[in-house]
């Protein structure tokens, strides 16, 4: 069955824009009729007790799911079993480089433009420079015993194009319209030996037939990435090639323009529940769950109550295109701040 998802990585409490785009992820999968799965991103960053927390607080405001909640700690066969089908086409190199190298490499002078008739361009800004895609074997194996290696995509290779090109991949967006991004040799297995987010990420919705992506529009470069992934896997594993929606929403941002996070007051629901009646942006009864919920609709310009009742008024194309700031009150609430806030009823 054709999949959204949500899939939050369980290294503390969810915020109010992990709410705003859980509640929108569920939007879009269930208004276009598909299932609507949650995955628990465990391969780094967990905070013991922190992916309970978080089911909780998706359930308290609305949010339903099919089926159990997949872990990715507990799909790391699979994972390996890609990153072996990529080894065994040719398509997978080990890398010794740290981050100091590579910054130093890719700082130096590049040409300009891509070779003569090849559909794709020279690495961009940034990206790894492909220092030890051509190592001899004992090269190998002396830096073996100096550190680790991680492992990387030859993403020249797999698309046929001359060593040094990246192939370029487009993606359309419901929201940011066509984004062409190029593929540079990206990390498959880190050299600590994890599997990197971009293929766990990937290899996860190929297994899982999610076909609509919906998250923050601060991931939307990674997509190209990662579409490019999925059809290249997609056939080594048995799986359909994906024909993928993407949905990159707007972020929450503090009042200071950032990316909302725990630092900036208020903005969990254990936080929102526990600031004092009477304070200012507090409304009768306190912060409950489906206050929280209905503030979430009402930035989307959706009516309160029932996820239900939202979905009944729902619209892709009337989704917000800019960020949105909570109320100041909420964001910082040591500052006790009068401010007039809109209460959905």
């Amino acid at each position: 069955m054709p999949a959204g998802r949500y899939a939050p990585s369980p290294s503390g409490p969810l915020h109010l824009g992990n709410l705003r785009t859980a509640v929108l992820a569920w939007l879009f999968a269930r208004h276009t009729g598909r299932g609507f799965l949650l995955r628990i991103e465990d391969l780094d960053r967990v905070r013991s007790g922190a992916e309970e927390l978080q089911l909780a607080d998706l359930r308290a405001i609305g949010l339903d799911w099919d089926g159990t909640p997949v872990r990715q700690s507990e799909r790391l066969d699979r994972y390996e079993r890609a990153v072996a089908a990529l080894a065994a086409d040719g398509l997978a190199y080990e890398c010794f480089c740290s981050r100091k190298d590579i910054a130093e490499a890719t700082s130096a002078p590049h040409p300009a433009g891509p070779p003569s008739g090849a559909p794709g361009v020279l690495l961009p800004p940034g990206a790894y420079p492909g220092t030890c895609r051509r190592l001899s074997e004992a090269e190998r194996a002396r830096r073996r015993r100096e550190r680790p290696a991680a492992l990387r995509i030859d993403a020249a290779a797999a698309a046929g194009l001359p060593d040094g090109t990246a192939p370029l991949h487009a993606i359309t967006d419901v929201l940011h319209g066509e984004v062409t991004a190029a593929v540079d040799d990206f990390v498959l297995r880190r050299n600590d030996g994890a599997f990197a987010y971009n293929l766990a990420v990937v290899v996860d919705d190929v297994a899982q037939g999610v076909d609509q992506v919906v998250r923050g529009d601060d991931l939307l470069s990674s997509a190209p990435r990662q579409d490019w992934l999925a059809r290249l896997l997609a056939p080594r594993t048995g799986a359909a090639v994906p024909g993928t929606e993407y949905v990159h929403v707007p972020l929450v941002l503090s009042p200071a323009g950032r990316r909302l996070a725990k630092r900036d007051g208020a903005v969990t629901l254990s936080d929102l529940a526990a600031l004092p009646a009477g304070a200012p942006g507090v409304p009768d009864g306190g912060w409950t769950p489906a206050r929280v919920r209905d503030l979430l609709l009402d930035s989307l310009g959706l009516p309160p109550g029932d996820l239900r009742h939202a979905l009944a008024h729902f619209a892709p194309d009337t989704v917000p295109r800019t960020p949105w700031t909570p109320p100041h009150a909420l964001t910082h609430p040591a500052e006790q701040a009068p401010e007039r806030i809109r209460f959905p009823r």
